[in-house]
């Protein structure tokens, strides 16, 4: 083994918290291994009351600093003896390592305020406030595919650069719209001509299908879950007989799409509720949406609304706060017990909560 003469650098003083080593995941290395320089984007994002994130452009990484036992010396080599001496510019103490996390896109919510794209809102547009898709994309902690992703699962418009967020009640009347011109026209959902539908917005089509070539493949369970949570939206605190609603949600659709029709559809916007036994089931309108971000609160203001929760039902709730399922399993054996019964498996709170 080669020796070498380790001797404090004159800019020592200078470089003296310079240097930051971060670990990287095995993705991450590839990534940048096989990029080139065109292909290689990584971002730091975040507001100076926010927690640092990397971005990739398909995922988000919390950056995390980890307390090393041994001290890392930061060296480098020699001007006038590159082969036998090294100069030390820094020590570490610790690294930063990365962990994949859910992007911050619950923040478009709340900057998108008071924005809604509705009919007939021309009057409002000189004095509503504004919020720029280039604003958003710098300062949302997400990466471009998840920012993309969340846009269209939010059914936010880009209009002259600015983010619009489609009023529901506009959104059910165009798709009602659209479902009818497809079937009057005989057109087929596979493949529906974009000059036919000129009356139609492409950027809201592409939110429920794919745009290619002039023409639309339409998602129908997009369509459908859209239109069925237009209709459950009104009954939050008034609860819907199921049978009543099914039938509403089967009328809306109409005979093409009624076989589309399911409640799994709606899975983590709604509470099934049954009274008694014998008695027809109820539905109310409880979206994942508004839930808490914070896992914490998420989990108080379940158990608040129900004091157990089927393993299948709490689940569909837990989706945008969890990256993949470990993660999901994790946060319920943090703050929920497990319980079994000839049903299956239930869920209640670690701690009791007075509704």
């Amino acid at each position: 083994m080669s020796e070498l003469d380790l001797r404090l650098s004159t800019a020592t003083a200078q470089d003296t918290g310079s240097y930051r080593l971060l670990e990287l995941p095995p993705e991450l290395c590839q990534i940048i291994e096989s990029a080139s320089e065109k292909t290689a984007s990584l971002f730091i994002k975040g507001h100076p009351t926010e927690d640092a994130v990397l971005c990739t452009l398909e995922k988000t990484y919390a950056v995390r600093s980890v307390v090393l036992s041994n001290t890392v010396l930061v060296v480098t080599p020699s001007r006038s003896d590159p082969g036998g001496t090294v100069h030390i510019r820094d020590q570490l103490h610790e690294i930063l390592e990365l962990v994949p996390v859910v992007p911050k896109l619950h923040k478009l919510s709340i900057l998108l305020r008071d924005m809604e794209y509705d009919e007939g809102d021309e009057d409002r547009q000189a004095t509503m406030p504004k919020y720029s898709y280039e604003q958003a994309r710098s300062e949302i902690q997400a990466s471009e595919a998840e920012f993309a992703r969340g846009l269209k699962e939010r059914r936010i418009l880009v209009l002259e650069g600015q983010l619009r967020p489609i009023a529901p009640a506009h959104l059910s009347t165009i798709l009602e719209l659209l479902l009818n011109y497809l079937i009057s026209l005989s057109l087929s959902h596979q493949a529906a001509p974009i000059e036919e539908l000129v009356s139609l917005s492409k950027q809201v089509m592409s939110w429920f299908g794919d745009v290619k070539e002039g023409l639309w493949k339409m998602d129908v369970d997009a369509v459908i879950r859209e239109l069925g949570v237009g209709i459950l939206r009104h009954h939050r605190h008034n609860p819907i007989s199921e049978n009543e609603f099914l039938k509403k949600w089967k009328n809306v659709v109409g005979d093409t799409f009624e076989c589309s029709v399911k409640l799994s559809l709606l899975s983590g916007d709604y509470l099934r509720n049954l009274s008694s036994i014998g008695e027809e089931a109820t539905l109310t309108y409880f979206p994942s949406s508004a839930l808490p971000v914070d896992p914490a609160a998420r989990f108080v203001e379940l158990f608040l609304t129900r004091q157990r929760w089927k393993h299948e039902e709490i689940q569909h709730f837990l989706l945008d706060i969890a990256v993949n399922s470990k993660e999901r399993d994790k946060l319920l054996l943090k703050h929920a017990r497990a319980l079994t019964d000839t049903e299956g498996v239930w869920y209640t709170a670690r701690v009791s909560y007075n509704n």
